[in-house]
């Protein structure tokens, strides 16, 4: 029986990747071992390419899909014919692996921790998480096969994309710190953050035998701290827009809310103390913003006016304008 086996894998004359796992990238035929005979025939695929490993060398690379005839003068090894006499064990060795040449298309990513970097316009270091997809192909299937398959049997799409997804932060993040895009300008430049990173990624993977052909951004998201920061800015910002809109500076606004949040103290008789001097106080400043050395302002309807753009920007409660407006009328 050990002698039909023999027999039977001399006389293999076709080899070939036959139904290829939809996961494979790389894989090593091994339906006759790793002995093939003299004159062989090779079938190579559409899409599929194969190379020839001699004594731990590549010696050939088949990227052309068709028919081969393999000889003794393509791959330095002799026929394991001359073996029939010693079981058909042959020391000269061939490894044949079929390889994907075709676009691997659509590989989903995602940054495994906060990509962290100084934004340009806030001047604090932000954290910045993103996620999107992208294609690739192998170009160079030695050294492919030298610097990432190795001695490994089989080579998965899965394991490649380990290998990528392991080396994305820091090209993101070096393309940020030197782009100077900052957090309001992330969303409407994806596009040309994409470029950038796909140019990084091309030069990072270019020694190790495959490219990347496309490379896209799908969504982005900061880390809470800076979103509290950020959210802090905004509502400040805010503030500030509304003092301009009614003649005051954000620094009297802050004065002014201080004052309020004071004079609604009522704990204790300690605090209804403090509450009675704080709404005077109250009173007065916002009587000395909406009057005092302003000569603009001595028009009552223009006092009113403004009076009414702060109970607008919620910078006064309504029962603070009904007491102040009286007080105009009265007065007038």
């Amino acid at each position: 029986m050990a002698l039909f086996d023999g027999l039977k894998r001399q006389l293999r004359s076709v080899i070939e990747w036959e139904n290829p796992s939809p996961n494979a990238l790389f894989e090593q035929w091994t339906d006759n071992g790793d002995e093939i005979k003299n004159a062989s025939k090779l079938i190579v695929g559409p899409g599929q390419g194969c190379i020839f490993v001699y004594q731990g060398k590549v010696q050939a690379v088949y990227e052309d899909e068709g028919m081969v005839d393999l000889k003794t003068d393509n791959i330095p090894f002799w026929t394991t014919i001359t073996k029939f006499m010693q079981f058909f064990e042959s020391e000269h060795k061939v490894g044949i692996y079929f390889f994907r040449k075709t676009v691997i298309l659509d590989q989903k990513w995602g940054t495994t921790s906060v990509i962290k970097y100084l934004d340009p316009l806030y001047k604090f270091p932000v954290g910045l998480k993103a996620f999107g997809n992208y294609s690739y192909r192998i170009h160079e299937p030695g050294n492919f096969f030298v610097n990432v398959v190795g001695s490994q049997n089989s080579f998965l799409i899965d394991d490649l994309r380990q290998v990528i997804g392991a080396r994305l932060g820091q090209p993101l993040g070096d393309f940020l710190a030197t782009s100077r895009f900052g957090y309001v300008d992330i969303d409407a430049n994806r596009e040309e953050i994409a470029d950038g990173v796909r140019e990084k990624l091309t030069a990072l993977f270019a020694g190790l035998g495959f490219e990347i052909t496309d490379f896209r951004i799908e969504g982005t998201d900061f880390d809470p701290d800076t979103l509290k920061r950020i959210n802090r800015i905004a509502d400040m910002t805010a503030e500030a827009q509304a003092a301009k809109e009614v003649g005051l500076d954000y620094a009297k606004i802050q004065q002014l809310e201080a004052l309020r949040e004071a004079a609604r103290n009522e704990g204790g008789g300690a605090g209804m103390g403090m509450g009675l001097g704080a709404g005077i106080s109250f009173g007065q400043n916002i009587a000395q913003a909406m009057g005092g050395n302003n000569a603009a302002a001595a028009d009552p309807l223009e006092k009113l006016a403004q009076l009414k753009k702060m109970l607008d920007a919620e910078l006064i409660t309504a029962e603070d304008y009904a007491a102040k407006k009286k007080a105009i009328l009265d007065a007038f």
